[in-house]
């Protein structure tokens, strides 16, 4: 396949911050968004996740910092603006009706049509074609569009909604916790959907808080804790084990296992015999 990655940032992040009232959520955040690449950005609840998912999504106005798309600061005025600007956000709820088929979720608020006027009605056909083209550019194996969502697997509604964002024009595709409530098959479905994605030259912000979800797609990390970073690092820079230890806190888990250790010596089954 063609390497559609560009050296340049399609969305830059520069010392972002966002405060409510006394409360630092993002404090002085900095990463990078390239075509053709996975940001991965990683961190506990609490993390400040949702806080920057927001702000990429126009939800929130950052109090302090820049965004750039293309090298261009940028004001989003709202969730649409961030939409007509390339920028989609998947959300864990996947804005998707569980009784509405898959093709009629598929264009849900941006409904093909045909016709003029009084006339102009909903292009049926036109939409279950182009669900099934769509569908299968991305690899997606649906049984059937017309069955209702609800019906599919967790990791078959998580394609169908990166499908609809790609479908439509995104060029910046934002995963909220897509793996976070799937098992093991369906978090590989999803990961491998990223790629495609990916490969397809779009540039993902894949939010998790499970590095071993994150290491295998993720060409770089930035890791969160508490609104603040512990680094933003490229693929090359840090391995799994690390990026494991930071998002864990290798401060806490050494004086867990410290005091686990602690504990059992002094258990009455661990003092023998002298």
């Amino acid at each position: 396949m063609t390497d559609v990655r560009n050296p340049s940032p399609l969305l830059e992040i520069r010392g972002v911050s966002k405060y409510f009232g006394s409360v630092i959520s993002l404090n002085d955040i900095s990463t990078s968004v390239r075509a053709g690449e996975v940001t991965c950005v990683l961190g506990d609840n609490g993390a400040g996740k949702s806080t920057l998912i927001k702000t990429l999504a126009g939800v929130h106005e950052p109090d302090q910092g820049q965004l750039l798309l293309d090298g261009e600061p940028i004001r989003l005025r709202g969730p649409r603006d961030a939409l007509d600007r390339g920028i989609a956000t998947v959300y864990q709820d996947l804005a998707m009706i569980p009784l509405m088929s898959v093709w009629r979720n598929f264009f849900l608020g941006a409904e093909p049509t045909r016709g003029w006027g009084p006339f102009r009605r909903f292009d049926v056909g036109l939409a279950r074609r182009t669900v099934r083209r769509e569908l299968a550019a991305m690899g997606i194996d649906i049984r059937d569009p017309d069955q209702p969502v609800g019906t599919l697997s967790g990791g078959e509604r998580q394609s169908v909604a990166i499908a609809r964002a790609v479908h439509r024009g995104a060029r910046v595709l934002i995963l909220d916790e897509p793996t976070s409530a799937l098992g093991v098959r369906q978090a590989a479905m999803v990961l491998r959907y990223i790629v495609e994605a990916r490969d397809r030259g779009l540039g993902v912000v894949f939010i998790t808080h499970n590095p071993h979800h994150a290491y295998p797609v993720g060409d770089r990390f930035l890791l969160l804790k508490r609104g603040r970073s512990l680094g933003d690092f490229a693929k090359n820079e840090i391995e799994l084990a690390d990026l494991t230890r930071l998002m864990a806190g290798g401060e806490e888990l050494a004086e867990l296992s410290h005091e686990l250790a602690r504990d059992d010596s002094a258990s009455p089954g661990s003092v023998s015999a002298g």
